[in-house]
């Protein structure tokens, strides 16, 4: 049996303030490019410069209220400022290839928002055209750099928790049926597993790599997508993940570690700044909480630093989520998709 641990390692998370400043161009401002923007004016020290929007009206309405003074009226003249570093692509599923490879060619630096792409191969096109340029490129898997995360993946490292046998983790919100609304739309990358099943699966591939086999169930809405999944995916080592997704109801959306010696409960919104607690032999029990008083998309900004603090570096790729996960997340789901049949 593995000793249960004494105490919880700190969070090793990016300094908000006081690293690294780049100037950031926002593509699409949409609601969560606004969340974006407002996290990182209001807790770090990165700015957003641009915005650039197919209407110059709507980049007007976003820019004016943040302060934003280069308003763009197309993706082009965005990605061609000279002002800006690095290109947040906030566009729905269906458009993040393009775009990526058009603020790539313009030699800028990209954080993508998730899924990073509508496919794998769309991914691998993104990650060999920043190779080739030499330009960093991430997906904007926020989750992965809040604290608690950094905790969770720290403990089953020292090893804390015996051999991992079981994950499970669901994410579901309802969302009002709307063929035309981009959860709906198959043109725009709709369905439940690209918008919110990207966050399980990355949290079973990020404990547990890549699975063996994957076992999946669910519906699809009456526009083609997936609105209902539910997932067993298996390991060579006999571990397993439980995994679900749906656009029909509202799930508390926690999550689960289980080892052979001990478990972490994540808390519910287990993508969002939070907390978790270790619960071992006899009832013993550990609890981190996040002390930041972030809530929700406020902790989109502890991504901003890390991202800003790798482009100041010279890094091209994250070394907390790299683009080999966001590729290998993406292969789950177009198997996932196929298997149902989704568009």
């Amino acid at each position: 049996m593995s000793p249960f641990p004494s105490a919880l390692p700190d969070p090793r998370v990016t300094p908000l303030r006081g690293g690294p400043v780049v100037r950031w161009g926002v593509l699409g401002p949409g609601r969560i490019a606004a969340d974006f923007t407002d996290a990182v004016h209001a807790y770090t020290d990165q700015r957003v410069v641009a915005v650039g929007s197919r209407s110059a009206e709507r980049a007007r309405a976003f820019a004016e209220p943040r302060g934003i003074i280069r308003v763009h009226g197309d993706y082009e003249q965005l990605v061609s400022d000279p002002e800006v570093d690095v290109v947040y692509i906030a566009t729905p599923h269906s458009e993040h290839r393009e775009n990526a490879l058009l603020a790539i060619a313009a030699g800028k630096h990209v954080l993508i928002e998730k899924p990073i792409a509508v496919t794998a191969a769309e991914a691998r096109d993104i990650r060999d055209a920043a190779a080739a340029a030499g330009v960093f490129a991430g997906e904007a898997m926020w989750s992965r750099y809040q604290p608690q995360t950094d905790v969770l993946v720290r403990l089953v490292a020292d090893g804390g928790l015996g051999e991992l046998r079981l994950v499970t983790a669901d994410f579901s919100g309802r969302s009002r049926f709307d063929p035309s609304g981009r959860a709906w739309d198959p043109a725009l990358g709709g369905g439940a597993l690209l918008d919110l099943g990207v966050y399980v699966l990355w949290f079973a591939h990020l404990l547990l790599g890549a699975p063996e086999r994957m076992t999946v169930a669910g519906s699809l809405a009456p526009t083609g997508v997936d609105d209902q999944a539910s997932l067993l995916l298996e390991y060579a080592n006999g571990a397993q993940a439980m995994l679900g997704t749906s656009l029909l109801f509202a799930s508390p959306s926690g999550a689960l570690v289980c080892g052979t010696d001990a478990r972490i409960e994540v808390d519910p919104m287990f993508l969002a700044p939070g907390g978790l607690t270790v619960v071992g032999p006899e009832g013993r029990r550990l609890r981190y909480a996040d002390d930041s008083g972030f809530v929700f998309r406020d902790g989109l900004a502890w991504q901003a630093s890390a991202v800003a603090e790798y482009i100041a570096g010279g890094r091209v790729d994250s070394p907390l989520h790299p683009l080999s996960t966001a590729i290998d997340v993406l292969d789950s789901i177009d198997e996932a998709r196929r298997t149902l049949g989704a568009l």
